[in-house]
């Protein structure tokens, strides 16, 4: 007996779910910061066992959509919620929010298995958790409930196996030897982007989207250029920095993460190109991979 399915991660923005996923997968699949948004796509990461397959999908954190953007990122949760096999909705304990109320309702009536983290539980006291979980019991009956810690990844044993319990017969759903769905193309311009939201303040990191144009592999050398795409002359300046000091020292940092991920050398060029109001133009947003 085989079994497999698709394990949509979902929550609010900033619970924990990327850092839940890489824990999960064992391997840095998704980026993490401490800024909402940082997930912007679908990104599938694949366990295998002997007789399973768990297909996991980090997604957007829920918000109410504000441009076409965050539509399109929206429009990555409606599907995770429409084929997913389980449910791991991940909750920060040290905050007070709920999941949107039409994306609440809509998980409450799709009836699909759920498995509820009540992540960082190393912020909040014991009643903060009890009290966290009997909330969540009356909400959802049926679901299983795990207080833990995603940073630390202790409980990862723990929710692979509940996660395995729930899983229908099925083969597998990809090769045993894949671990994501994604090219090294889409995780090299995700680095970049990564360190754009570490290093740049307040609308900045928003307003720009990596494209990775070229990517050459040779024995020993992957020659990459990315385009970084912003939507004003003012935030092309400000990545650009004094004498362009601040894409240089994008360009050093990316290129450290970039080789660690593809394990060879690298040679990287960052250019920065004005794509105005990128965000809201249909035809972009397809291009880019959102729509």
């Amino acid at each position: 007996m085989h079994k497999a399915g698709f394990v949509n991660i979902i929550g609010n923005p900033n619970v924990g779910k990327s850092t839940l996923m890489n824990a999960l997968v064992g391997e840095r699949i998704s980026i993490i910061t401490s800024k909402a948004q940082t997930t912007r796509h679908r990104i599938m990461g694949i366990v295998n066992g002997e007789d399973f397959q768990v297909v996991y999908s980090d997604t957007p954190g829920i918000i109410v959509p504000k441009y076409k953007l965050q539509e399109g990122m929206m429009s990555f949760v409606g599907t995770a919620l429409a084929d997913a096999d389980v449910l791991l909705i991940v909750d920060d304990l040290s905050e007070d929010r709920v999941i949107e109320e039409k994306t609440f309702t809509r998980i409450k009536e799709s009836k699909v298995p759920s498995l509820i983290i009540l992540n960082k539980t190393d912020l909040v006291s014991f009643e903060r958790v009890a009290s966290r979980t009997a909330w969540w019991k009356k909400e959802f009956p049926d679901a299983e409930i795990i207080p833990a810690c995603a940073l630390k990844g202790a409980e990862a044993e723990l929710i692979l196996q509940k996660i395995i319990s729930m899983l229908p017969e099925h083969p597998p759903y990809f090769p045993k030897d894949e671990l994501t769905d994604r090219p090294e193309r889409f995780f090299v311009s995700e680095i970049v982007r990564e360190k754009i939201l570490l290093n740049f303040s307040q609308e900045i990191p928003y307003s720009c989207e990596v494209v990775v144009e070229d990517f050459i592999e040779g024995e020993h050398l992957v020659k990459i250029r990315a385009n970084i795409f912003v939507s004003r002359e003012s935030q092309k300046a400000i990545l650009l920095g004094h004498k362009g000091e601040s894409i240089k020292n994008l360009g050093i940092e990316s290129r450290k993460d970039i080789e660690k991920f593809l394990q060879k050398k690298v040679y990287l060029e960052l250019f920065v190109k004005v794509d105005k109001d990128w965000r809201d133009s249909e035809r972009q947003l397809k291009r880019y991979g959102y729509l």
